[in-house]
């Protein structure tokens, strides 16, 4: 087998497919995070804490704005 043949119109196909595979493999970690989170927020509701918010300081209820 020669160099051309290894990198030939077959290599493109497979390299389509590796991207294909990391992509797939990055959404699974992402659904496995937010899996978690929503566990995590879950769990805090059952035992009475509050959730643990990370976002726009705007969108948190302040009472002295009031």
């Amino acid at each position: 087998m020669t160099e051309r043949d290894r990198h030939g119109p077959k290599a493109g196909g497979a390299a389509a497919k590796t991207e294909a595979e990391r992509r797939a493999e990055r959404l699974a970690k992402t659904l496995r995070e937010n899996l978690a989170r929503r566990k995590q927020q879950a769990r805090a509701r059952r035992s009475g804490d509050a959730d643990e918010t990370t976002g726009l300081p705007a969108a948190k209820t302040d009472e002295s704005a009031r």
